[in-house]
């Protein structure tokens, strides 16, 4: 890349949303990929025919299948991490008061946005839903983690970045000490236990007139953030390119070995299987919930590989996958909504009753659903028909500075 090239690429990571010199476009078009295959999830999740919530761990999944879901392992950690780089990017123009104010109220406003907006894009039913003896449903993944992460952060930032790194790492490193003492994190505890053992593993239970699942124990991704607000300064260096490669060959090597030796960092274990293709599908399938340390090695390792390849990307790809980045949290919010209503229609076109559909895809019909490929092809409807939404959002984004556009 030639020197002008470099000026053009750091003027326009300036000048981006309003003179915000905090945005960086490697982040942006990181974050904008990430959000994309999230997309591939979610419509497997609202059409897939037959699917069953363990997979992963089925001996006889597809190859297919697997990598569908495993590829979308790199979402929640490179989304968590980011926001946290994002607020430590703006350590130097925000006094800790002010920023701590900002963290916390976005906290805030995310958890409020996840249990009753998001939940009713999942359900359809913000009355409640017969299927769970009428009450409402609410799953709280990674708007929650991120949100639960940002109030703890804000009273984390007052002691500095490098504190903050410190604490991140000894959260990341230490936390699957817990997995023996605590509820086995493939399974969901019971909703008569006490609420703090959501801190630490899955649960889902009766709370008032709701029927929640806590999906995302908050202990690690608190962990992931404090450690992308304290990482953040390497975001600021010139040479941040090499160093993120740097940290990416050495996080792949330490997911190699701690996860070859299979002592500690996961509590599923892996062995060997009848062929290479089912060992590798097995060393791979690494615990999400929570993330255990070897899944966030094998999925923050390439991704800093990603955003370091992300600073030589050009043209018209990196520029759409920016602007994916650039709004992701009005992108989240909206695309539930138009993926749940195109499951209310594929449905009605499969013979299947509109009212069906109006619950959590846990309870959509027997037989309804397409097969993986034409999961593939509403992935692709999905990010056509919000293509303008994006762009609407990111032009918005880009000429106001309205206080209230940080908080979508």
């Amino acid at each position: 890349m030639s020197a002008s090239s470099e000026l053009l690429d750091l003027r326009t990571d300036v000048l981006r949303e309003g003179q915000r010199a905090y945005r960086l476009t490697s982040i942006d078009a990181l974050r904008g990929l990430v959000i994309v295959i999230m997309v591939l999830d979610h419509v497997r999740d609202f059409f897939l025919a037959g699917l069953t919530t363990d997979f992963m761990n089925d001996p006889n999944v597809s190859p297919a299948l697997f990598f569908t879901r495993w590829i979308t392992h790199f979402c929640a950690p490179v989304f968590v991490f980011l926001a946290g780089t994002s607020a430590g990017l703006m350590v130097t123009r925000r006094a800790p008061a002010a920023l701590g104010k900002l963290l916390l109220t976005r906290g805030i406003w995310l958890i409020l946005v996840e249990w009753f907006v998001i939940a009713t894009g999942f359900s359809f039913a913000p009355w409640g839903s017969a299927d769970l003896g009428g009450k409402t449903f609410v799953l709280l993944q990674v708007i929650w983690a991120i949100g639960v992460s940002m109030m703890v952060l804000a009273a984390c930032q007052f002691l500095g970045r490098r504190i903050c790194l410190l604490i991140g790492v000894a959260i990341l490193l230490g936390h699957n000490a817990l997995d023996f003492v605590w509820p086995a994190p493939e399974s969901f505890a019971s909703g008569t236990a006490p609420l703090w053992l959501s801190l630490h593993a899955r649960m889902k239970g009766a709370v008032g007139p709701f029927f929640v699942v806590f999906s995302y124990p908050v202990i690690p991704w608190i962990g992931v953030m404090l450690t992308g607000f304290g990482a953040s300064p390497l975001f600021e260096r010139r040479d941040r390119a090499d160093r993120l490669r740097v940290w990416s060959v050495a996080m792949i090597a330490a997911f190699l070995l701690l996860r070859g030796f299979d002592v500690y960092g996961d509590p599923n274990h892996w062995g060997w299987q009848a062929n290479p293709l089912r060992t590798l599908m097995d060393f791979l399938n690494t615990t999400k919930y929570p993330p255990s340390l070897d899944y966030l090695l094998m999925t923050l390792g390439p991704a800093a590989a990603v955003c370091a390849a992300a600073e030589r990307w050009g043209g018209r790809l990196k520029h759409a996958l920016a602007a994916f980045g650039r709004v992701p949290f009005a992108f989240y919010v909206v695309h539930f909504f138009v993926i749940h209503a195109l499951s209310v229609l594929c449905g009605w076109l499969q013979g299947f009753p509109v009212r069906s559909f109006f619950t959590v895809y846990y309870f959509f019909p027997k037989g309804y659903g397409l097969q993986l490929w034409g999961v593939y092809v509403v992935w692709a409807a999905v990010l056509l028909m919000l293509w303008p939404w994006v762009q609407y959002m990111d032009a918005l984004k880009s000429r106001s500075r309205a206080w209230w556009l940080s908080y979508v």
